[in-house]
């Protein structure tokens, strides 16, 4: 099922290859017969997927300094849209349509709470955080791929939410092929045992599978679930 088209995000795709990350922000791409720059915003490790070789889309970059935006890399046969600036539209979109188990009335963006900004206040009483998921092994979706200390805060912030009366859920996007979610223990045992605290204390979690087309269509796959 088709939940959004993004791309009016990002006006037109050039096919690439990658060749290499030389820092955070910034990767090096084959691209229309020579090599290129591109900005990638997803600061994951991303190592399973960023290959050299693979296949990439991109998107211009008309006011950047680099030559392109990345957007999505190839993977087992699928693409995984790694350009995290479309998150939030892929998340109100995801709730908008009911896929939290209700059709919100009112969806409030960037809501200040405590010292962080939590991505949406639905109906003026649910705090919605969105993580997006990229790593997957043996079936399982696995967050973080890197250290976060931001993503632990954030928790954290939902945790006294619910304190205070307010429902509070995290919700994690998974661009991947698979069925369950883990926090990933082994990459940040600080987050993961944030996250069990999380749920202990009435944080909800909410997990969906999407897919990405070379069209900038995003598909919902399905749901996932929590494993043990």
């Amino acid at each position: 099922m088709v939940i959004l088209n993004l791309k009016e995000d990002f006006r037109s795709f050039t096919r690439g290859k990658f060749l290499e990350r030389p820092n955070r922000f910034t990767v090096l791409v084959e691209a229309e017969g020579s090599v290129k720059k591109a900005h990638i915003s997803d600061t994951g490790r991303l190592k399973e997927l960023l290959v050299p070789g693979a296949d990439v889309l991109l998107s211009p970059n008309p006011r950047g300094k680099l030559d392109y935006k990345f957007v999505a890399v190839e993977k087992d046969g699928e693409w995984v849209l790694l350009n995290t600036s479309v998150h939030s539209k892929i998340a109100r979109r995801v709730i908008e349509i009911g896929l939290l188990g209700f059709k919100p009335e009112n969806i409030q963006s960037e809501y200040r709470f405590g010292s962080s900004r939590i991505d949406f206040l639905v109906n003026g009483n649910m705090l919605v955080e969105v993580k997006g998921c990229n790593l997957a092994k043996n079936d399982t979706c696995l967050f973080p791929d890197a250290p976060t200390e931001r993503g632990k805060r954030h928790l954290e912030e939902l945790i006294a939410a619910v304190e205070k009366g307010y429902r509070a859920a995290v919700l994690f996007l998974a661009f991947r092929r698979c069925s369950g979610f883990l926090p990933n223990m082994e990459m940040d045992p600080a987050f993961s045992s944030t996250f069990y605290k999380a749920l202990r204390a009435g944080v909800e979690f909410y997990g969906v599978r999407l897919g990405f087309l070379p069209t900038g269509e995003v598909t919902f796959r399905g749901k996932l679930h929590m494993k043990e």
